[in-house]
């Protein structure tokens, strides 16, 4: 999950950095979600094994 979430960001740097701000706003966004859904999995996962 977070793999995905750093290769979008690339692709948001690459795209905004080429000019295409939509498609960069998109990845980005996309990064973010990944983001969080990988924190939160990560927190019950580290609840789980220590209770």
């Amino acid at each position: 999950m977070l793999h995905y979430a750093l290769v979008f960001l690339v692709i948001a740097i690459i795209a905004a950095l080429l000019g295409f701000t939509g498609i960069a706003g998109t990845a980005a966004w996309i990064a973010k979600v990944l983001f969080v859904i990988f924190l939160i999995l990560a927190a019950i996962a580290f609840f789980r094994r220590s209770g």
